[in-house]
C-alpha cells in the first residue's frame, strides 16, 4: 500500500521569519480595524516550534560551577592560546589557486568485487498474525476529516500542520477505535503526531474523577523521550486538564517520583528508569493503563531492551491498546506476539527501505592505504563542501570526543553528543545545534533515531554503520518533510557488504564523492601538528575527572558518617534481574553481534532463558555440595581460574598461554600428594634422605636476624616431630575414633 509521499510541513527555523516580522506587525495594525469586514484567516502567522530542549535541565554553566569543573570549550580555548603560532587552514590558501584539485561528484560505479554477491533485502511476507488492512486510506485533505476535537485542531494550526501525512491519515482513525497498530513510514513523516493526536483525543473522554496513568510511551533514548514530551505538550496546549510527565535517566529521581505520585495522564519514559520507579517507588502502578506506545519499536525489541520491555508488558493490564511505530519495523512476528498484541493492523505508508526523493546519497571510498586519514578526509569536506548544519556520526564515544577537540582547536563551531556527557550537556548540545549556534553536531548512534532537528542539510557517516537499518535511521536525520539533504558515507574495504546494500537501496542515484589528494595530505599534516594539544586537553580532562571522583568519594564518606542510621534505614533498591542474569544477557548480546558480523545470526536470549540457565547453574552447585572435599576444591579452583580468564580484557595480549595436557590444578594436587607420601615414608624409616640433598647452610654474615629466627624455629619443630615418632613406637596413626569411647560404662 505504498503511496507517493509529498507534503509540506512547516519549519521551526526562526531565521526565515526574522526578515518579515516588521511587515507582519504593520499588516496586523491595518487589519485590526477591518476584522469584522474581512474575517479571512491569516496565513502569514509564524508557526510555533514543537521542540525545546533547554527547559528540561539546569544550564551547563550552573552544572560546572557546583561540580567545580570546566567545560571542554574552555579547555580548547586555553590550548589554542598556548599555540606558538596559529594553525593555517590549507583550504583557505589553496581555494583560489589554479593548481589545486577540487572535490568532485560523479556517478557511483561498483567494483567487480562489489557486484559479485546480491544482498537479500526482500521484506518478508505478511503473516496471518496481522489483521487485514483492506479499506485503509492513506490520504486526507485536512485534519478535520480525521474527526479530532477542536482543541487539537487549534494546536495543529498553531504548529502549522495543515494537511495530514500518509501515516497520520491512515493511523489516526483506526487508533481512535482502540485497534492495535504496527505502523511504519519513512523518516520525517510525522509518526509522533500519528500516535499523539488519537491518544489525546481519547483522553478527552476519560473518567476525570479518578486520576491514573492511562498512557505510557516508551522510547530507546533520553533525547527522543524529551522530544516526544515536548511535542505532546505543544499538541495539548489547549487542553489544560491533561498532564504529561517525563521519566528518563540522568534527571532527578525525586522530582520524577513526586510527579508520578500525582498520577499524570501520560508518561513518556525510557524503559530502565520506568521499571526502577515501578519497583522502588511507593504508590506508582500501571493498573489503569489504557494505551501502550513503543516509539522506535524495532530498537526496543532488540536484545538490549527486550528483557525490560517484557517486564513492563507483564506489569501492564491485558486489556489495553498497543501501538508500535518505527521507520524500519521488525518482521519478527514472534517478538510481536510476546507483546500480547490483539489482531494488530500493519500500516506501512512506505516500504521500509524507501529513500526520500529529495535525498542525495554519496559514498567516499577510503582505500586500505588511506584508512589512517579518516579525519583529514572529514576536515577536507567540512571546510569546502559541507560547512554548516552537518551531523557527523562517529562509531565510538572516544572518537566523537577527539573530533570535537580537533574541530575546536581549528576554530570550527561544533558540539558533541554521546553517552559520556551528562544529561544537561547532551540537551544543551541539541539546543545549540537547533538554534544554529554551532555548525557541526558530532554524535554517536544516540542521535541516530527519532530526533527531528529541522534544517539539517548533511549527514556524514564518519564511521560506517553496522547494518542497513542503522544506515536508514542515520541518513533519516536529513531530507525530512520534503526538504533536500545530503548523506555522505565513508566506506572502507571492510564495509563492502553494507555498500552493496546501499547500492541496491539507492540504485542509480548513488553518487561517489572524490576528495582531492592534495587537500587530504595537507589536512593530515595539520592534524599531526595538533596531536600535542589534543593530548594535553585529554590529560587535563583525566586529571579533572580523578579529582572529581576523589571529591565524590570524600563526600560519600562524610554522608555515611553523618547520616549512617538514616541511610541504612532506607529500603534497598531492587531490580527485576540479578547481576548474573545481566552478565548472561550481555554475553549473549556480544555473541549475537559477533554472529551478525560473520553473517550467521544466533538466537536471541530472553529473560526466561536467562532464568533457566540460572536454575541449571544452581542445581549444578547443589550437586557439587555432595562431592568429596578434595573434588569439590578442585572444581572450585578450576572455576575461579576460568572466571579470571573471562574477566581479562579482549585488548590485552595473551602471550603466556597454558600448555596443553594436565591442568594446573591437577598438577598442583599431584605434587602435593607426592611430597606428602615422601614425608610419610621418611617418618616410617622406609626412605633415608641423603646428606648431599640437604641445602647448604647460609653464612651468618649474609643472614638477617629474621631469617635466623625462622631457621631456629624450623629446627626446633623438626626435633620435636622426631621425638614424637620415636615415642609412638612405629604405631600407625589413625584419625578414626571408635564410638565405644562415648558409651556409658
Amino acid at each position: 500500500m505504498a503511496t507517493d509521499f509529498s507534503f509540506e510541513q512547516p519549519s521551526d527555523e526562526e531565521v526565515e521569519y526574522e526578515e518579515n516580522d516588521d511587515s507582519e506587525e504593520e499588516e496586523h495594525e491595518v487589519d485590526e480595524d477591518n476584522e469584522d469586514a474581512d474575517p479571512k484567516p491569516r496565513t502569514n502567522k509564524k508557526p510555533q516550534s514543537p521542540w525545546d530542549f533547554s527547559s528540561y535541565s539546569e544550564s551547563v554553566a550552573d552544572e560546572h560551577s557546583h561540580r567545580r569543573t570546566t567545560s571542554i570549550d574552555f579547555k580548547i580555548s586555553k590550548a589554542r592560546q598556548q599555540l606558538s603560532a596559529p594553525i593555517a587552514k590549507p583550504i583557505e590558501e589553496d581555494s583560489d589557486s589554479d593548481d589545486s584539485e577540487p572535490h568532485r561528484q560523479e556517478d557511483y560505479r561498483p567494483d567487480d568485487e562489489d557486484g559479485d554477491d546480491d544482498v537479500d533485502t526482500h521484506v518478508a511476507e505478511k503473516k496471518p498474525f496481522f489483521a487485514s488492512s483492506e479499506g485503509v486510506t492513506f490520504h486526507a485533505n485536512s485534519f478535520i476529516e480525521l474527526h479530532i476535537s477542536r482543541p487539537l485542531l487549534r494546536a495543529c494550526e498553531a504548529l502549522g500542520y495543515s494537511k495530514p501525512t500518509p501515516i497520520q491519515a491512515a493511523c489516526i482513525p483506526l487508533a481512535l477505535t482502540g485497534r492495535d497498530i504496527c505502523g511504519s513510514a519513512i523518516t520525517g513523516s510525522g509518526k509522533t503526531a500519528a500516535f499523539a493526536l488519537p491518544t489525546l483525543e481519547r483522553l478527552l473522554y476519560r473518567p476525570k474523577n479518578r486520576p491514573a496513568i492511562r498512557v505510557l510511551i516508551l522510547t530507546p533514548t533520553r533525547e527522543l523521550a524529551v522530544q516526544v514530551h515536548s511535542m505532546i505538550g505543544k499538541l495539548a496546549q489547549f487542553m489544560p486538564d491533561i498532564r504529561c510527565c517525563l521519566v528518563v535517566g540522568g534527571l532527578s529521581t525525586k522530582v520524577q517520583e513526586a510527579a508520578l505520585r500525582t498520577m499524570p495522564d501520560i508518561v513518556v519514559a525510557t524503559p530502565g528508569r520506568m521499571i526502577d520507579h515501578l519497583r522502588n517507588s511507593m504508590s506508582i502502578d500501571l493498573d489503569d493503563l489504557a494505551v501502550l506506545i513503543l516509539d522506535e519499536a524495532d530498537r526496543l525489541l532488540e536484545l538490549g531492551f527486550s528483557a525490560e520491555i517484557r517486564e513492563l508488558v507483564r506489569l501492564c493490564p491485558k486489556r489495553r491498546q498497543t501501538m508500535l511505530f518505527s521507520a524500519t519495523m521488525t518482521e519478527e512476528v514472534d517478538e510481536l506476539i510476546n507483546l500480547s498484541l490483539n489482531k494488530p493492523l500493519r500500516l506501512s505508508a512506505d516500504p521500509s527501505t524507501k529513500r526520500p526523493a529529495t535525498l542525495t546519497e554519496e559514498v567516499v571510498r577510503i582505500r586500505r592505504m588511506r584508512e589512517g586519514n579518516h579525519e583529514a578526509v572529514l576536515l577536507a569536506l567540512c571546510t569546502k563542501t559541507f560547512t554548516s548544519k552537518v551531523i557527523v556520526f562517529s562509531g565510538t564515544k572516544l572518537a566523537a570526543h577527539r573530533l570535537k577537540i580537533i574541530f575546536g582547536l581549528l576554530g570550527f563551531k561544533a558540539a558533541e553528543l554521546h553517552g559520556n556527557l551528562t544529561q544537561a550537556q547532551r540537551l544543551d548540545a541539541l539546543e545549540l545545534f537547533r538554534r544554529q549556534e554551532v555548525d557541526f553536531l558530532i554524535a554517536t548512534d544516540v542521535a541516530a533515531r527519532g530526533l527531528d532537528i529541522i534544517g539539517v542539510q548533511t549527514v556524514i557517516n564518519f564511521a560506517c554503520p553496522r547494518d542497513l537499518t542503522s544506515y536508514v535511521h542515520r541518513v533519516g536525520r536529513t531530507a525530512r518533510a520534503g526538504r533536500e539533504g545530503y548523506a555522505v558515507t565513508f566506506v572502507t574495504d571492510n564495509d563492502r557488504s553494507l555498500l552493496k546494500a546501499i547500492v541496491k537501496r539507492a540504485g542509480s542515484r548513488l553518487k561517489s564523492r572524490i576528495v582531492a589528494e592534495q587537500s587530504i595530505t595537507k589536512w593530515a599534516q595539520v592534524i599531526e601538528q595538533l596531536e600535542d594539544q589534543v593530548s594535553a586537553v585529554m590529560q587535563e580532562e583525566r586529571e579533572e575527572m580523578a579529582l572529581r571522583k576523589a571529591e565524590m568519594e570524600a563526600n560519600k564518606a562524610e554522608n555515611m558518617i553523618a547520616h549512617r542510621d538514616e541511610i541504612y534505614s532506607r529500603p534497598k533498591r531492587t531490580w527485576f534481574v540479578t547481576e548474573k542474569e545481566k552478565k548472561l544477557v550481555q554475553k549473549a548480546a556480544k555473541e549475537n553481534a559477533a554472529a551478525k558480523e560473520n553473517g550467521s545470526e544466533s538466537k536471541v536470549m530472553s529473560a526466561e532463558q536467562a532464568e533457566d540457565l540460572k536454575m541449571k547453574e544452581k542445581r549444578k552447585r547443589e550437586r557439587e555440595k555432595n562431592l568429596p572435599r578434595k573434588k569439590r576444591r578442585k572444581l572450585e579452583a578450576a572455576r575461579e581460574q576460568l572466571e579470571d580468564e573471562d574477566d581479562l580484557d579482549d585488548g590485552k595480549d595473551k602471550t603466556k598461554k597454558e600448555k596443553s595436557g594436565i591442568s594446573l590444578v591437577d598438577l598442583a594436587y599431584r605434587r602435593a600428594k607426592a611430597v606428602k607420601a615422601v614425608n610419610k615414608a621418611v617418618d616410617a624409616g622406609k626412605i633415608v634422605r641423603k646428606a648431599g640433598n640437604k641445602p647448604k647452610p647460609k653464612s651468618r654474615a649474609s643472614e638477617s636476624r629474621t631469617e635466623e629466627m625462622q631457621d631456629l624455629f624450623q629446627n626446633d619443630m623438626s626435633e620435636r616431630k622426631q621425638r614424637k615418632s620415636l615415642h609412638a613406637g612405629g604405631k600407625k596413626k589413625s584419625s578414626f575414633k571408635s564410638k565405644s569411647r562415648y558409651k556409658r560404662r
